[in-house]
């Protein structure tokens, strides 16, 4: 069942935009090389926010 109260993380949300976004850059890659590229960089800018969120949890 799902929780409609319960609130995403910033950690849960970045995976999301994370996911959708190398998902994205896949399907346009195969008609735009380009376009895909700057999609990919755009997904690992939020990869890099995702590690740096991992070794914040990791610290506490």
């Amino acid at each position: 069942m799902i929780n409609l109260f319960k609130k995403e993380t910033k950690l849960e949300k970045l995976k999301r935009r994370y996911k959708n976004l190398m998902r994205r850059s896949y399907e346009v890659a195969l008609k735009d090389k380009e376009k895909s590229d700057y999609i990919h960089d755009k997904a690992e800018q939020v990869f890099e926010q995702i590690k740096s969120l991992r070794y914040q949890y990791a610290d506490n």
